[in-house]
Parts: structure tokens; sequence; C-alpha cells
């Protein structure tokens, strides 16, 4: 009797205070949604788990001036992290200045510290915050309006605004500084801005990811991981998979029923129906790194592993297997040399190599044999990859300047620049109808030679017959996030691994 009487005084307080906190089962990412500001009409937070998209409903009458109504769903965090959503209205709504979006607040007081990524129902768009508890709201507005994503980053005291309209790059549209307490509270938001309405909205692809630290070693120290799968009509993104440890590079079977990944050095065939991860049996090849695929008619595999030589150098070769395991067959002489595609036939193999201090791509029989110089171009070409039809080999090369993707003739001949922009783009992989292809951009302020890891790139996605790409996905990954082909065989879905330094279930 007494706990009840103490947990009912401890809910009185709580409405007293401006607040009501509710833990609910199914919110997905997040440990509590909350209506701030005790507002008339209580809010709701339902998750999806089949689709992976959080429904907002919420009333409140502003996020703005010294006090707060709105409703909310959260997760406490403390030092540095990405939140990133996409976010739509349902309804023409009744207030313009309804609002949604990324929230990182200081504790579930009406005036409390916070800083937002907020869209109106107008458009307006904006960085809101209140710098000190229980003063005036301060905002930076956006010269974009209505974006369909948006990003909001903590990076020690600087709070920092993305956003974009699908298909387009980031545009930070502004930073400032709140010295927040820890932790933070920080997820989703909704205000009707009338306290008579309820307002409703809808949160896919939301993710929070925690960035390596200054000195983090991505190598030493990798990162957990998520597999992921984006639907590439809608770009709808699920997470199937998540792991503390590191994974990388996923391939998608011919049957469309299994991927492949790599992790410490091992292959693993990941079932689509029962999630669970299968080693594949290798040999005594047991350093394979992120550069492996299966051939177009799924029967052999091509993997990459360190390897020592006879002659004391040592470094990745390229070998192959049938795709059920087995002792690989080494394809290829030297060292070192990544594989990255088979040709439609089966019979030949064209991969990344260093010989006499440079990176060229080379081809070679895939059972065996002599190996042919493709590519003589001063710098790094690497990523070479067969159309489907086999008329044309796609790789990437800093040749310009910049990491572009180009392409040529399987006997290395007819060389020319397939995209453009301003990114270093890497590993285009090609759709199974030869139509479009999907790659890795790397910011212009990355080397044009390296592909890191922890880092925020792009997926993006681009006509072959064309050189304007749109994006498909902000990842936070790199190295490892789509190196090899990930395409499923109806050409419908791609597979990717995105990496974070936090529970990879936000």
């Amino acid at each position: 009797m007494k706990q009840l009487v103490l947990s009912s005084l401890c809910f009185l307080l709580m409405v007293l205070l401006g607040f009501t906190e509710t833990v609910a089962q199914n919110i997905g990412s997040f440990t509590q949604t909350t209506d701030v500001g005790n507002p008339k009409l209580k809010g709701s937070t339902k998750y999806d788990a089949a689709a992976q998209v959080y429904t907002l409903t919420g009333s409140g009458l502003n996020i703005w001036a010294k006090t707060d109504e709105f409703h909310f769903a959260s997760v406490k965090m403390t030092g540095d992290f990405i939140l990133t959503t996409s976010c739509k209205f349902e309804g023409k709504g009744v207030v313009l200045h309804r609002k949604m979006g990324l929230m990182i607040r200081e504790n579930l007081e009406a005036g409390s510290r916070y800083a937002d990524a907020a869209v109106h129902g107008d458009g307006l768009t904006s960085l809101q915050y209140r710098p000190k508890e229980n003063e005036e709201t301060l905002e930076i507005r956006a010269v974009l309006t209505s974006p369909d994503v948006i990003q909001l980053e903590r990076k020690g005291d600087t709070i920092i605004m993305r956003a974009a309209k699908k298909g387009d790059p980031f545009t930070e549209t502004g930073r400032m500084i709140v010295a927040f307490a820890q932790p933070v509270y920080a997820g989703i938001f909704l205000c009707s801005h009338d306290a008579t309405v309820i307002e409703t909205a809808k949160f896919h692809n939301f993710r929070i990811d925690v960035p390596a630290a200054e000195n983090v070693d991505g190598y030493r120290q990798p990162a957990a991981s998520r597999l992921e799968l984006m639907d590439i009509a809608t770009g709808v993104r699920k997470v199937i998979y998540t792991t503390k440890g590191h994974i990388e590079a996923p391939n998608w079977s011919k049957n469309g029923k299994y991927l492949i990944y790599n992790s410490g050095g091992l292959l693993y065939k990941f079932p689509l129906n029962t999630k669970t991860p299968e080693k594949i049996n290798t040999g005594t090849v047991v350093s394979c790194n992120n550069d492996h695929g299966l051939s177009f008619d799924g029967k052999m595999l091509a993997i990459s592993s360190s390897t020592k030589l006879p002659n004391g150098k040592s470094g990745s070769m390229v070998y192959t297997v049938p795709v059920e395991g087995g002792n690989p067959t080494a394809i290829t002489k030297d060292v070192p040399s990544y594989w990255h595609g088979w040709s439609p036939d089966g019979k030949t193999l064209v991969y990344c190599a260093e010989r006499n201090g440079d990176y060229d791509v080379y081809g070679i029989p895939s059972k065996g044999g002599e190996e042919v110089q493709l590519t003589k171009s001063q710098g790094l070409d690497d990523g070479p990859e067969f159309a489907p039809d086999g008329k044309k080999v796609y790789f990437n090369s800093v040749r310009s300047g910049l990491m572009k993707i180009w392409r040529m003739s399987p006997d290395g001949s007819n060389q020319e620049m397939a995209s453009s922009g301003p990114f270093n783009d890497w590993f285009a992989h090609i759709s199974p109808n030869g139509k479009q292809m999907v790659y890795v951009s790397y910011p212009p302020d990355v080397p044009a030679n390296s592909h890191p890891n922890n880092k925020r790139v792009l997926l993006q996605i681009q006509s072959t017959n064309a050189q304007d790409a749109k994006v498909l996905a902000y990842i936070y990954g790199g190295q490892g996030t789509m190196n090899v082909p990930s395409w499923s065989p109806d050409g419908k879905t791609i597979a990717f691994v995105s990496f974070t330094y936090g529970d990879p279930n936000y």
C-alpha cells in the first residue's frame, strides 16, 4: 500500500512540474515518450517494426518563447552524436506553424535548454534553440524550405543542423553553441501549435550515429555495425541485423535468399529468413578483406585475403572457391591484389593491384593464368566491375584530380569518365538491367586517393547513360559500407553496412 501511495505521489509531482513520461513497449530506438509542458490533448508514439516507421501524434501551444508544449520520443545520450531522419506531416493541418523534427533537450521540463531542427507546416525550416533555461528561444532560419530529410549533430558544445530535398546532398543550415549538461534527451518531436488540435507526422530512416572520437583508429577499434537494405524506388531503409562487432561489404546471392559479408577475416552467409549468420568454409584462407563477390551464375565466390608469399612479400591475393565453401584456389601470383568483378561468362576476373609502385586495374582468367594490365594512368585506379552485358568495365580513378567513376571496354580501350560533381566517388555497382549504378561518395575534403572508414558519406544513384546523380542515403560509414556488388537480383534493393560507436540498435 505504501508503494502505491508513493507511486501516485510521484506521478502527481510529474504532472505539477509540467510533463509526463511514459515508457512504452513498442517505440523502437527510443526509451521514453513524453508530453512536455502538459498539453491539454495527449500525444502518442507508435512504431511499425515491420516498416521501421514512427508515427507521432501531438498537440501543444508551441515550442518557443520561454516554455514549450509538445510530444517527444527520446533516448538519453552522452557525448557526440548525429541524429538523422526523413519526416512528413499527415494531412493538410490546421496551423501553418505546426512543427516536427529532431531535438536535443537537457531535461523534460517546459523551460529546458534545447536545440532542434524544426520543419514547419508552411515549409519554414530552422535551427531553434534556448541557450539558457527559462529564457527566450532563438533561431537560425534556413534558406531551404520544406526539406525531406534533416540532420542534427552534437559535436562538443557545437550544434549543427543540415537539411536536404530528396535526392540532394545535405546543406548546412545553421550552427551555434549550447553547453548542455550530461546526459541529454535526443529524439523526434511534434507540436500542433494549437492546444485544441492533434496533428500527426511520420518519421522514417531515423538513425542515431555516434562518430568515432578524434583519437580512435577505425582499424584497431572498429565500429559496431548495422546491416541495412534500401528500397531504390522509395528510399526507405530497413536494418535487418545489428552487431557490436564489425561487419563489411554485403554481396547479394543470385537467388535473393541470402547475403555474404566479411567479419574478422572470415566470410559469413546471412540467410534473410533466419537472419542468423553462418560461417563459410574458406579453408586456410582466413584473413579475408572486404573485396569478395559471386560469379554471375552464383556458383563461385571470389575472395581477397592477406597472404604471405614464399619470397617474403605479403599482402592481399585473389582466390576463388565454390559458393558452398571449400579449399580456395589462388588465382593471382603477386600481391597486393584486390578482387572487384567477374565477367558475365565467368571466364575473367578484374581487380585492383599494385605493381611497380602504382595501382591499376588488371584482368586475369578465372581459372588462373597471366594477368593483363588494363589501365596505365598515373595514380590510383580501383574498383573494377563488369556491366551485366559484358561490354563495359566500370572503375574509379583519381586521374582527373577527384576520384570519379570511369568505364572502358574489357580490353582497356575507350576509357571515359562516367560520373561528375564535387564528390570523390568510389566503387560503382551496376544494376542487373545495366541501366543504373550506385556508388559511395566522400566529401571533397577527404583525400581523393583515400576511402577511409568513419566518415559521413553519401550513397548515390546514377543512370549509366547520364551524369546526373541523386543521393539515396546519408550514411556514417565509408570503407566497408558498400565496396562490392550489392544489388538484389530483381534490381529493386541494395544492401550496405552503416557504422556507429554507440548502440547499433538506435
